[in-house]
């Protein structure tokens, strides 16, 4: 014996064979245009939209799921940005409790404009789109009833074509024929009525769900853009502060440096043996050298009379020799063309004022300025515009350089004030 239920199965296995072998036979005597097709131009113009608005849907839906992973990475990124500035701030600085606090707020502002975008965007995106593969199928099973209805109604059809008549079969034509009909009908009525629906629905759709990302968007980057505010205010407290204490620390030694001249001066009057070589302090621009030594200007000192030299700071131990050398050469004339510097005797170059002998290094700032090094000898020559010439700075040309190339054009300006006339 069969087991129950097997005959049934296998029954209606058969009648689905024959179903698919009857549709195959009616699509190709339709294609062949033998058999004629039922057309509803207004149902295909409907799953054209369909298709359409499913497949803008299933874009939309892919680039917004891409959009929420770019803003995750985003927020990690961003993250990982604020704790390297927490990290890196030092605990005395200004404002560390508010950069700790805008980084963790940061955080939050990120985090719930993802959270907030899962919810009310990309959930209703896949709500939305979740009804598109129900409908799909029912268009692909109103599409095989409509070839069992042309079918049956060609089957009919030709049953009553036929010269002899059977009424058995006549009847049993006509009940598949209504069978099939009502079949189609149902599936087709209901197509017809939510297809258009489902079409005008996209424009409510869309606007809800850019909406909401506006909207939300709107508000974090608000949010975002004042702790932005904030850490930037911050920050330039901590450099102006940075400023305040730089200022401090650069007066503090111009302080010191006041001293140390103080202290030089009152060493003048020591004996040379005890003075030593200490590092360049710049002083005050001095006079031009050019100008004539008054007598009223001689007296440096309140207690001594010296003549009145300009003064820099020395580094060398052989400092007094100098100094007594520069006196006496102070308050003797000069010869016309002739300077002795310690090293030759030779004749001024015409345009050359004087001869000067740096005391100490000094390291180019400009490409307008001469390098020196302690020991180098300096022809000073005249600025053509009297105008371009700042208070405590010379012109002139390396020595060196003269006695090689036999000419004043690799000039350049120096600090007089490192330097002693020769």
């Amino acid at each position: 014996m069969s087991e129950p239920g097997k005959g049934v199965n296998a029954g209606k296995l058969a009648s689905n064979v024959q179903k698919r072998i009857t549709r195959v036979q009616e699509k190709m005597m339709q294609k062949l245009g033998k058999a004629d097709e039922t057309k509803d131009t207004v149902f295909e113009e409907g799953v054209a939209n369909f298709n359409k608005q499913m497949a803008e849907g299933t874009k939309l839906q892919r680039d917004l799921r891409a959009y929420l992973a770019a803003i995750k990475t985003m927020h990690e990124c961003s993250k990982h940005l604020q704790e390297c500035l927490s990290d890196m701030y030092e605990p005395d600085w200004f404002g560390k409790e508010e950069v700790d606090s805008i980084t963790e707020d940061s955080d939050i502002v990120w985090e719930d404009l993802h959270q907030k975008l899962m919810d009310s965007a990309l959930n209703s995106m896949d709500t939305y789109m979740a009804q598109f593969p129900e409908i799909k199928a029912r268009i692909a099973k109103r599409d095989r009833k409509l070839v069992d209805f042309d079918s049956a109604r060609h089957h009919f059809a030709s049953i009553q074509k036929a010269k002899k008549k059977d009424e058995a079969k006549t009847a049993k034509a006509e009940e598949e024929l209504a069978r099939a009909q009502k079949v189609f009908e149902e599936i087709n009525c209901d197509l017809q009525e939510e297809l258009p629906s489902l079409w005008n629905s996209r424009v409510g759709f869309y606007v809800t769900t850019f909406q909401s990302i506006a909207a939300l968007e709107e508000t974090f980057h608000r949010e975002i853009g004042k702790l932005n505010q904030n850490l930037c205010n911050t920050l330039i407290k901590l450099e102006e502060q940075q400023e305040i204490k730089k200022a401090v620390m650069t007066t503090g030694k111009s302080g010191a440096a006041a001293n140390h001249n103080a202290t030089v001066e009152s060493d003048i009057t020591k004996p040379a043996s005890k003075l030593k070589p200490g590092p360049p302090v710049p002083l005050p621009p001095r006079p031009s050298p050019s100008k004539e030594v008054k007598q009223d200007d001689i007296n440096l000192f309140e207690d001594e009379l010296v003549p009145n030299i300009n003064y820099t700071a020395p580094s060398q131990v052989d400092y007094w020799d100098s100094w007594e050398t520069d006196a006496t050469a102070t308050t003797q004339p000069h010869a016309a063309t002739t300077v002795t510097n310690g090293s030759s005797d030779a004749k001024l170059p015409t345009g050359v004022l004087y001869k000067v002998k740096a005391l100490h290094d000094y390291a180019a700032t400009d490409n307008d300025e001469l390098d020196l090094k302690a020991g180098d000898v300096v022809l000073v020559i005249p600025y053509i515009n009297s105008d371009e010439q700042d208070e405590g700075w010379l012109l002139g040309v390396k020595e060196s350089s003269w006695l090689q190339n036999k000419n004043l054009t690799a000039k350049g300006v120096f600090p007089e004030n490192f330097t002693q006339r020769l």
